[in-house]
């Protein structure tokens, strides 16, 4: 069994593989770990092997880590599904949120943030319109950027999605893609962000524009919940 300092630089090799099969640079591809249900020693194994940008799904478990780690030069993102009870929390502690999709969430976590110290956000769509899969439709998301864009404390930096567990990755995250460049207009100067690809498709997501990618497995394992 590989240790995680050496997942991480195989999956290090495999984005830097894939950005160049299709001409990007791998500069301009940011490697999230996923690190739900792991325990800290995961984490600091991680950090230590060079990784700075950590995803996690549960507000509660999250906040721990943070609080445990806050002696380390680590930027976090909320990757989960969000609870109208937990946005103080995550506005509190998080640097970045990917699954904005209503208003009233995005107004909740703009309210302790100011225009001097913005959270940055991801507006989630349901690119493959899956009933099981949250997300703002692809049709109304225009809308909401030019929502979120009048609250202060807000800085819309792009858009996250999940596949829909039969989809195809290629077409989804090219319709992604297509999304992204035609809400440039809106997003403005902020909107550099594609939040797409996890550790079965990163091929896939680099290939038609990820910025962000959201890698667990692949670095930490199997979830053990």
């Amino acid at each position: 069994m590989r240790s995680i300092s050496e997942n991480l630089t195989a999956t290090n090799a495999r984005i830097l593989e894939a950005a160049r099969a299709c001409g990007r640079d791998p500069e301009g591809i940011k490697l999230i770990a996923v690190s739900k249900t792991k325990p800290i020693a995961d984490l600091e194994a991680a950090f230590a092997a060079g990784q700075r940008d950590f995803g996690e799904n549960y507000v509660q478990e999250a906040v721990q880590k943070i609080t445990q780690l806050a002696h380390l030069d680590i930027h976090w993102h909320f990757i989960g599904a969000i609870q109208s009870n937990k946005t103080a929390l995550l506005a509190q502690h998080f640097d970045w949120v990917h699954t904005v999709s209503r208003l009233k969430i995005a107004a909740r976590l703009a309210t302790p943030r100011t225009q001097s110290n913005p959270l940055n956000i991801c507006l989630q769509v349901n690119v493959d319109d899956d009933p099981k899969k949250a997300g703002v439709h692809p049709d109304e998301t225009a809308l909401l950027l030019d929502q979120v864009n009048q609250l202060p404390g807000l800085r819309a930096r792009g858009l996250m999605t999940i596949l829909a567990n039969a989809g195809d990755p290629g077409l989804s995250y090219a319709r992604m893609h297509a999304l992204f460049r035609d809400l440039a207009p809106i997003g403005g100067s902020n909107w550099d962000t594609l939040s797409m690809g996890m550790s079965q498709d990163m091929d896939a997501a680099i290939a038609n524009g990820a910025t962000s990618l959201r890698i667990g497995r692949a670095i930490f394992g199997a979830r053990r919940r």
